[in-house]
């Protein structure tokens, strides 16, 4: 069974809009839409805030659409990867905040057709954007063993990473692994998997490693929030949430760097000393919400 758009919950909403100060009027960047959960907060609790939602994904833009249209006048929608809106021509001084929410919806996690969870069989994709070429499928079968390895590894933390390259590439040389469950049984083979509470299932890190490689997730990064920061005004606001170390460890890395060691002088200030977490009755009503963190930094 599918999700449908109105299953997804936005994380941290009530967080977002204090630390985007989003009670003030203007123009707020939600450089990754999704369903448009936390624009939607936003334009109902301001009626002076006007959104500019970017994502990759055209059909989560498209489900974003029909929830703002109440607010169609206040809104626009772009249909792009987040990592241009700096190369745009944007009125960056009339921006007040920029949320960036790297997290996956339901919407497309629970699509079986987009081959993001193992717990869905269907196609090995993964694509946020269906127009690149790259897929799951592509590097399962045309990956060399070695880069398998490094990748599951790198951007999976597998501890078994080197073992199940080393399968994968014995077995595709039989059979096609088409579907995620193909792939799913390959791991739970290999990393001898028996459900434990509070052990992370192996293939949530080789389908996680799998999703950031097909959609480049950590390249860039760090460029992009210098980048957008350098673009904004004194007092504008940049709010990330992550969902895994390796994105969390960019970004806190970034605010650091921005903040204290940029030549000629720094000009961000942070203010979560510490990253934001979901409340426990958050984690219980979305389970999801359990790894996300939010950090946030104002312009100097």
């Amino acid at each position: 069974m599918t999700s449908s758009a109105g299953d997804h919950q936005p994380v941290l909403v009530e967080e977002v809009f204090e630390y985007l100060a989003a009670d003030r009027p203007g123009y707020y960047l939600d450089c990754t839409l999704g369903l448009g959960g936390h624009s939607h907060f936003i334009l109902t609790r301001n009626a002076q805030a006007k959104i500019i939602g970017f994502d990759i994904d055209e059909s989560s833009l498209l489900e974003a659409q029909k929830k703002l249209l109440p607010y169609a006048s206040r809104v626009e929608l772009i249909h792009s990867d987040f990592r241009f809106i700096p190369d745009l021509k944007l009125d960056f001084p009339r921006v007040k905040g920029v949320l960036l929410d790297l997290g996956l919806s339901s919407f497309q996690l629970d699509n079986p057709s987009r081959g993001f969870s193992y717990q869905h069989d269907g196609p090995l994709d993964m694509r946020m954007d269906t127009r690149t070429k790259l897929t799951a499928w592509k590097i399962i079968h045309k990956y060399s063993e070695k880069q398998l390895g490094e990748l599951f590894w790198k951007f999976g933390e597998l501890r078994q990473s080197r073992k199940l390259a080393k399968a994968i590439v014995s077995r595709r040389k039989k059979n096609k692994i088409d579907t995620t469950h193909d792939l799913l049984k390959i791991v739970e083979e290999i990393c001898r998997w028996r459900p434990q509470k509070g052990k992370i299932h192996p293939a949530a890190k080789v389908f996680q490693a799998l999703r950031i490689e097909v959609n480049q997730e950590l390249k860039d990064l760090d460029h992009f929030l210098e980048r957008l920061a350098l673009l904004l005004v004194p007092r504008a606001r940049i709010v990330v949430i992550s969902f895994h170390s390796l994105e969390d460890r960019i970004i806190k890395q970034t605010f650091n760097f921005l903040s204290r060691e940029f030549k000629p002088q720094p000009f961000l200030n942070i203010l979560t000393k510490k990253p934001i977490t979901p409340a426990e009755s958050e984690i219980n009503r979305n389970p999801r919400s359990r790894s996300a963190k939010l950090r946030a930094a104002e312009r100097i």
